[in-house]
């Protein structure tokens, strides 16, 4: 008996762990806990998005370097022998005026272009051809009324140094008659003069040959 009350306190015994295990096994797992991460501040943030724009500027200025390089290389293929200049000079002297024809084509059609704009019917027509008239006659009227102005001007001009002339004359004139006059006295009293003197020695003349007669 107490073999038996042994070996089933043993069994008991021996089968308590595959209970527990299955109790375990049975069990539910405990929810995993959510960390929670502690939020950046405000400065951190704004420093993380300093650091970012600054990192994008600097990567969209480095294609701009690296194109120098590529200037360099396109100014090392100019031409350095005189053969190369040569044609370079040739090519310039035909390129140019197909150039400046092309330029000159283009701004004929542009002109046609906004001309037939304009002028596409007939109404539009005639109203750019009065407005034509108009601004034709305001002209006409201003040059008129400044050939006018000059005219009356210089006839004007022309009035004050004639006048200028002739009152010059007529002062010249006065004053070379009084000059003439003068001079005509002076003649006359001197020839009176002269004459009374001529008659005074005759007299004279006249008794001394008297007297010696």
């Amino acid at each position: 008996m107490a073999t038996s009350s042994s070996s089933s306190s043993s069994n008991s015994g021996a089968r308590k762990p595959a209970g527990t295990r299955k109790a375990a096994a049975t069990r539910k797992p405990a929810p995993a806990r959510k960390t929670v991460t502690p939020r950046k501040p405000a400065a951190t943030r704004t420093t993380a998005a300093t650091r970012k724009s600054a990192a994008t500027r600097s990567g969209a200025r480095t294609p701009v370097r690296a194109g120098k390089p590529a200037r360099a290389g396109t100014s090392s293929t100019q031409p350095s022998t005189p053969v190369q200049q040569v044609q370079e000079i040739a090519e310039r002297a035909v390129l140019v005026p197909v150039g400046a024809s092309l330029l000159a084509r283009e701004q004929l059609v542009t002109t046609i272009r906004e001309l037939r704009t304009r002028y596409g019917s007939r109404a539009r027509l005639e109203r750019e051809l009065r407005r034509c008239e108009r601004r034709g006659t305001t002209a006409r009227h201003g040059f008129e009324r400044e050939v006018r102005k000059t005219r009356t001007r210089l006839e004007r001009e022309l009035r004050e140094r004639r006048n200028g002339v002739q009152r010059a004359i007529n002062r010249n004139s006065r004053r070379v008659q009084h000059e003439v006059r003068a001079v005509g006295k002076d003649l006359e009293q001197q020839s009176e003069a002269v004459a009374s003197r001529v008659e005074g020695l005759r007299s004279d003349a006249q008794e001394r040959l008297s007297s010696i007669a």
